[in-house]
């Protein structure tokens, strides 16, 4: 075997590096290292033993500059979203098994959705799986006239051209959630709305017809509120100043409801003793130990497996515009934040 060569400290091993420590060359290397064909048993092992003495990794990115095209599917999320993070990780799991790999990209409060996307571009990314988007129809359809496009956790009326919707119906969850509560005793059930968040005016209108549906329409209330945390405990100090408290509260996300529960357990009023809280989204944060949530479950693998397979389809020619939205149908997770009411 070769002289082993010195690779200098703090300097990433290139794969010349290994091919000198096993010996072979670097085009013998480069077929080891792609699991391609036209190397023997042996060889195959002694690059392999080589490229793990040297912590030789090959560099993805620079293949797929390289090629004619990256494989890249551009995912914006919302930092702040708990959801977000559950969907980016089932995104990775569907992504991989495709064969395609994610670029990620946040919008937060110092970085809008336009600078998120014109970065996803900027990598090469050949599609784009857009997470809860505000941006306008217009802007989706023009995105959609360049590469494919799908919206996910937003429902499009009308649909915008080009464009592929995966989304949970959000009519449906928030009725299973009124459902729980009136079977387990509650009438006075308020909503805590999303405003103009993706997916509210769905929440919104499932509420209000499970209401109607329980011959509760005198008792349907709405109550300001939205997506964070900060949101969610502005709307229970309200309820909180209230003579007369509701039984049962239906907030818009898992975010919102850990806001309501917070400001309850400063305030001291015991949940679900007092007051009932479901959320919506079954993020991880309904799941930690010292919350259990009661929630709706909006199926993140399923949404992530659904997007993946509608851009991929678009990019390899397989896609027919009969399935353009997806809808994905959720399902209540009855934890500890709910019971029936020591008041009707």
């Amino acid at each position: 075997m070769a002289p082993t060569p010195a690779v200098p400290d703090g300097k990433r091993p290139t794969l010349t590096d290994l091919a000198a420590r096993a010996g072979v060359s670097v085009a013998l290397a480069s077929i080891v290292m792609r699991g391609a064909k036209g190397a023997g048993a042996a060889t195959r092992e002694r690059v392999l033993q080589a490229a793990r003495e040297i912590g030789y990794r090959p560099d993805s990115r620079a293949r797929l500059l390289r090629s004619s095209r990256s494989h890249l599917l551009g995912v914006q999320f919302d930092l702040q979203q708990p959801f977000h993070a559950d969907m980016v990780e089932a995104l990775y799991i569907a992504a991989e098994s495709a064969g395609y790999q994610l670029a990620l990209s946040a919008v937060a409060p110092s970085r809008s959705g336009q600078h998120a996307v014109e970065s996803l571009l900027a990598d090469r990314c050949e599609a784009l799986i857009l997470l809860s988007p505000h941006a306008p129809v217009r802007r989706l359809t023009e995105l959609a006239a360049q590469l494919p496009v799908v919206s996910v956790a937003r429902r499009l009326r009308p649909l915008a051209d080009g464009v592929d919707v995966v989304r949970a119906a959000d009519d449906e969850g928030a009725r299973q959630a009124v459902d729980h509560l009136v079977a387990l005793g509650h009438r006075d059930i308020v909503h805590i709305d999303g405003g103009r968040a993706p997916g509210a005016a769905d929440r919104r209108r499932g509420y209000k017809a499970a209401m109607k549906h329980h011959g509760l329409t005198d008792r349907i209330r709405l109550v300001p509120g939205g997506l964070t945390e900060d949101h969610g405990a502005a709307a229970a100090r309200a309820l909180l100043a209230e003579a007369t408290r509701p039984t049962a509260v239906l907030a818009f996300n898992d975010h919102c409801a850990i806001g309501v529960l917070d400001t309850f357990l400063r305030a001291r009023i015991p949940v679900p003793e007092e007051i009932s809280v479901v959320g919506f989204d079954d993020s991880h944060l309904a799941r930690l130990a010292h919350v259990q949530l009661t929630t709706v479950g909006q199926e993140a693998r399923q949404l992530a497996r659904r997007a993946v397979s509608r851009v991929v389809a678009r990019l390899e020619g397989g896609a027919t515009d009969d399935e353009r939205e997806v809808v994905v149908t959720p399902h209540l997770v009855i934890r500890s934040t709910t019971r029936a009411p020591c008041r009707s």
